[in-house]
């Protein structure tokens, strides 16, 4: 046997030996992957049984709160927090972190005022005197004729200290869970918001808790509560900021200004996460969202551990539920009957929600938010079934529906 011929036999061993020590050690992280995810999946989803009191101390209708504080909380200012007490002076009930508030606003129009209702996310954790939202100002699109956001507009020019605002109680179901299970929190853009409340809430409630914000901008003007996030990264080991700038302005330094160039991603979260059975709570704009929720369950993340806000109207399809519109499934031959208004009309697949098809024969329904959030458009239900395209964050009352987020599911008669 020759040298080289010796040589190759040395070197063919080292590599199968390496080979087979890799392959055995991919083999053990397999299985504790594996039974990490068998362990994950049956871990109790709390936040589906929050504590009795916090789910009746509230109050029918609208209150009226004073704001008692307006503050402008980034360099661009753009974003601006109103502090609102309530005016009865009466202590407020605690809130889910992450919920929102439902306010009815008289808005001055060149003849008038119009009321339109609008909801907005709570931005701290719970406090007894104290509510707090942090709204964005919206500009019109580049180019187009569409106005600036009316609503926040209206909180941005004429909100003021001393201010009254009509508020309906805080609402829905994305908030944080009440275990001790590791969180990931993301926010893009205002979608920080909802995170804010849920941050603060678990450093003060329980600071042990393993915490990770990946909050994602443009650039470091477009930053909410900077120094606020910064002093509790300081102040708290277990919680790990990650600050992402998408399109980072010149004087954005790396490292000192943000962690990471580039957008939230799962790649992102796979580099810096450790294997942990993580609950992740993401909002912020639909295609962010949308590819986040999807590569967290080609990830292997539990369908139970991905929770998320859409702004508006808007809808995120999970892998293990139907693609289609539940209207396309639906049987021909469906009537709606509008019962004040007289009319009874024949359902069509692809008529959109029971808001929308009601709008389009001619049928005025009062309408808020158009996402199933502020129960605007409640309605009485005579007789028959609707199916809801995606839960409703606002419980409807039993015998009625909220047409914005619904389609009828047998012939129905309506009280509208």
């Amino acid at each position: 046997m020759t040298s080289l011929a010796l040589l190759l036999w040395i070197v063919l061993g080292i590599v199968l030996q390496l080979a087979i020590y890799l392959g055995i050690g991919f083999w053990r992280h397999w299985q504790d992957y594996q039974a990490l995810r068998s362990r994950a999946a049956d871990l109790p989803v709390i936040r589906d049984a929050p504590p009795a009191e916090e789910t009746t101390t509230t109050w029918p209708g609208f209150r009226t709160f004073r704001v008692e504080r307006k503050v402008i909380e980034d360099a661009a200012q753009s974003v601006c927090s109103f502090y609102l007490v309530p005016e009865d002076g009466q202590p407020l009930p605690p809130f889910l972190p992450g919920q929102f508030l439902t306010f009815r606003l008289d808005v001055p129009t060149v003849e008038a005022t119009e009321q339109i209702i609008r909801c907005y996310s709570l931005s701290d954790a719970p406090h007894p005197d104290t509510y707090r939202v942090s709204i964005k100002r919206v500009p019109a699109p580049p180019g187009s004729d569409y106005p600036p956001g009316r609503s926040s507009s209206f909180f941005h020019d004429q909100v003021v200290v001393g201010s009254r605002l009509q508020v309906r109680a805080p609402a829905g179901h994305f908030h944080v869970d009440r275990s001790d299970a590791p969180v990931v929190l993301i926010g893009g853009g205002i979608g920080i918001t909802p995170m804010l409340s849920m941050l603060n809430w678990c450093l003060a409630e329980q600071p042990g808790r393993e915490v990770w914000l990946f909050y994602g901008v443009r650039h470091g003007r477009e930053l909410v509560m900077k120094s606020h996030l910064e002093a509790l990264a300081a102040a708290h080991p277990n919680f790990h900021l990650r600050l992402c700038f998408s399109d980072p302005l010149p004087d954005d330094l790396a490292e000192h200004d943000y962690q990471h160039r580039g957008r939230v991603d799962v790649s992102l979260l796979r580099a810096q996460l450790p294997l942990k059975p993580y609950h992740f709570y993401i909002c912020g704009p639909t295609p962010m969202m949308a590819s986040l929720v999807s590569a967290l369950e080609d990830w292997g993340v539990p369908d139970a551990h991905i929770h998320f806000e859409a702004f508006g109207p808007a809808s995120i399809q999970r892998k293990n539920t139907l693609t289609t519109d539940p209207s396309q499934a639906m049987d021909s031959g469906i009537v709606v009957t509008f019962a004040q208004s007289g009319k009874q009309l024949p359902w069509q697949p692809g008529s959109g929600s029971l808001l929308e098809f009601a709008e389009a024969s001619g049928i005025a329904v009062n309408s808020g938010c158009r996402a199933g959030g502020c129960g605007t458009c409640q309605t009485t239900i005579r007789s028959g079934e609707v199916a809801y395209r995606q839960a409703p964050d606002y419980d409807p009352e039993p015998g009625s529906c909220l047409l914005c987020v619904c389609i009828p599911k047998t012939s129905v008669t309506l009280e509208a």
